[in-house]
């Protein structure tokens, strides 16, 4: 096991470390839970021994006794600065799963989504991510009172890790069966039939933390750095990467999650990770340059 699948499997497990809860059909509800863990990982999972960045945005966002949280805006924030998609990459066990869905051998060929459907349906988590963040304000009941309306109606990660272990072990709740379980499980088989045939389609296309995070890959202390002086523009980088991202041109594209595949694979190591802040290039006219990195 690469030290990628090891760091995910760990933070999965160490976060959803809550083993009574699976027995018992129970949700840890302790002081951990006021925590955000970094990755999407639902709140109602019997194991999870904190909160989901989502699921307690809504929360705080549709509650007139909470209003906007700083502590969770700020937690965010931080996280995106210093990492930006790192955390979809390797500590999102939402992510993990994806993956690990996307080995199962299928007679059917593995899916490369098409670079013009890609470059479009990419945008898509950022529509959602627009609606996680301004419904749960905009449609306020007279008690002061929202739905969290992803993990109510759209989160597969929820019914997959909340959803079905609490069922199978409480039969109180299989009694309350009703459609909206059957909508989300809907959702689920859509999302794991197309896991299993897409690298990561929910990261992709739907993910609204995802989205979040993005918007940190150009300015995140931990970034890609491409030394124009060893690469040869071979498009190995380009070829290997799951996420459609030309790593030579756009080392710090939205879409990268810094899986590292792209340094793995480089013929001359040109591609490296690396901590702190971005450097600037001289440009022939004396002029500081920043490559572009959109």
């Amino acid at each position: 096991m690469d030290k990628r699948k090891l760091v995910q499997a760990l933070f999965a497990f160490t976060t959803n470390a809550h083993v009574q809860g699976f027995l018992h059909g129970k949700i840890y509800k302790g002081k951990l839970k006021n925590i955000c863990v970094p990755g999407l990982n639902c709140y109602s999972c019997p194991g999870a021994l904190g909160a989901c960045p989502i699921g307690a945005m809504q929360a705080v966002e549709g509650s007139t006794r909470y209003g906007i949280s700083m502590y969770l805006l700020g937690a965010l924030a931080f996280i995106g600065i210093m990492m930006g998609r790192f955390v979809c990459g390797w500590l999102c066990p939402f992510g993990w799963i994806q993956e690990l869905l996307y080995k199962i051998p299928c007679p059917c060929k593995k899916k490369k989504v098409p670079h013009k459907v890609n470059a479009v349906f990419k945008w898509v988590k950022y529509l959602v991510l627009l609606l996680v963040i301004l419904l749960p304000i905009l449609t306020v009941d007279q008690f002061g009172l929202t739905t969290p309306y992803f993990c109510k109606y759209i989160c597969p990660a929820g019914t997959l890790e909340g959803g079905i272990p609490l069922l199978l072990t409480n039969p109180t709740l299989r009694r309350a069966i009703g459609f909206l379980f059957s909508w989300k499980m809907g959702l689920l088989i859509v999302t794991i039939l197309a896991a299993v045939l897409i690298f990561r389609p929910f990261c992709r296309y739907v993910c609204p933390l995802g989205a979040l995070y993005s918007l940190f890959n150009l300015i995140s202390f931990y970034h890609y750095k491409v030394d124009h002086d060893k690469c040869t523009r071979c498009g190995k980088c380009a070829k290997v990467c799951k996420m459609d991202v030309t790593v030579y041109q756009t080392p710090n594209a939205l879409e990268c999650i810094r899986c590292g595949e792209c340094i793995k694979n480089c013929p001359t190591k040109a591609i490296s990770g690396v901590w702190g802040a971005k450097e600037h290039r001289i440009h022939p006219s004396g002029k500081h340059e920043h490559a572009p990195d959109i």
